[in-house]
This record gives C-alpha cells, structure tokens and sequence, in this order.
C-alpha cells in the first residue's frame, strides 16, 4: 500500500470519474497512455479503484480524499505550471468547461493564446452556480486563488496560475478536446466573434480545421460534429 501513496497514483484516481476509460483518465492527467495502464492494474490490485466493463471507478473514497490532501500539500507548496493548470480541475469531481480564453486554446489545440503568459495565467472554466462554494474551496484547498465573474488584476493574486469562474444555472454543455471539457465550438466561436479582432487569429484556424462559416454578421451558422 505504502507504494500506492505515489503522485501519479494520486493524479490517476482523483482524475478518475465513474465511466471513465483509461485513456480518458491518461489525457485528463498528461500522462502516457501506458503509465497510467500500469497503474490502474496496481491500484485495481489494491481494491482501490476496479476496472469495469463499463469504465473505471473510485471504490475507496477515503484514500481518494488521502489524495487529494496529498496532491493539494505538494502543489500548495510548489505551485501550479501552466500544464498543470490543465490538469488539476479534474481533480475537483465536479463539472466544468473551459470558456472564454480557454474556449479558444483548447479548441485551437493550444495554438492561440491571448492577453496570459507566464506571470499572469487566469484559466476560464464554467461551472455549475450551485458549485461555486465548492469550487472555492477546492482551489484553496490547492493554494491557488479563484475568482467569480471576473479577471482580477495580477497582483490581487498569488502566483502566476489563477482560476475565473463562470457560474451558469442553465446547464453546462460540454464537448471532449485533447482530454479537456470545453463549451460547445459553436458557443465558443460566438464568444470569440462577439470581440472579433481579438480572436481573428484563432478564428481562422478553426475555419481551417471544422466545418465553420463565420458571416458578416459576425455569427457562427454552422460547425462540424
């Protein structure tokens, strides 16, 4: 047991939602399809998780908060990077989509980036309103700062890597991207035209990409599946 109390352990349950296959939990976290197949049969092992023909889930949720200390005392201690800014919303067990600048990155395949770098990071997600206490602490939790509604200033918070929030009470559509639940494209490319000088750049690669016709009228009317 003493070996299961291992970062990529950690990283591989606290990622794991209930249906999940292993190369989905393999893109949630960064890691190489094979490294977390070897895991999964470790910790399957250990009666921690159990691979099941219907996905992978969680069986031991006291280890999994174990975890989820373990993982929020090392980051809290060293802080997030860009990557792993990517990867830590999965730990939450809550729902979420990337928005707004993210919308654009991670439909863009990490190919378009706007108004960030590597002092003062926001990563947008939209989350369910009722989950916004929730989401506080989860990021507190992992000493990084979080904020609703709003991009704050970069020196209102600590650290290069923050959180803005976006609740909705309307339901939150998400489609698979490289691993990360993003708003629909047609939703995305509706904020993007809606400051369309900004997104331009970002516009056209996924004019080049999906099925898009962005009019004058600065609309999206239709996108690929």
């Amino acid at each position: 047991m003493i070996e299961a109390m291992d970062p990529t352990a950690a990283k591989v349950v606290l990622a794991i939602q209930r249906g999940d296959s292993i190369n989905r939990v393999a893109s949630k976290v960064d890691i190489s399809y094979s490294w977390v197949y070897d895991w999964v049969e470790r910790l399957e092992d250990a009666n921690i998780i159990a691979n099941t023909d219907t996905g992978l889930r969680v069986v031991d949720h006291e280890l999994r908060q174990q975890y989820a200390g373990l993982m929020g005392a090392l980051y809290s201690r060293d802080g997030l990077s860009q990557a792993e800014a990517y990867v830590v919303p999965h730990f939450a067990g809550m729902a979420f989509a990337y928005t707004e600048i993210d919308a654009a990155y991670v439909w863009t395949h990490g190919g378009y980036q706007l108004a960030r770098d590597h002092q003062d990071y926001p990563v947008f997600i939209a989350v369910h309103e009722h989950d916004v206490d929730r989401w506080l602490a989860f990021f507190q939790q992992f000493g990084v700062d979080a904020t609703v509604g709003e991009r704050p200033d970069a020196d209102a918070v600590d650290g290069p890597v923050h959180y803005v929030l976006f609740p909705t009470t309307d339901g939150l559509d998400t489609e698979w991207v490289d691993g990360n639940p993003a708003i629909p494209l047609t939703d995305a490319v509706d904020q993007m035209v809606a400051n369309r000088p900004a997104y331009e750049p970002a516009l056209e690669i996924l004019t080049e990409e999906y099925d898009i016709d962005v009019d004058a009228t600065h609309r999206s009317t239709t996108a690929a599946e």
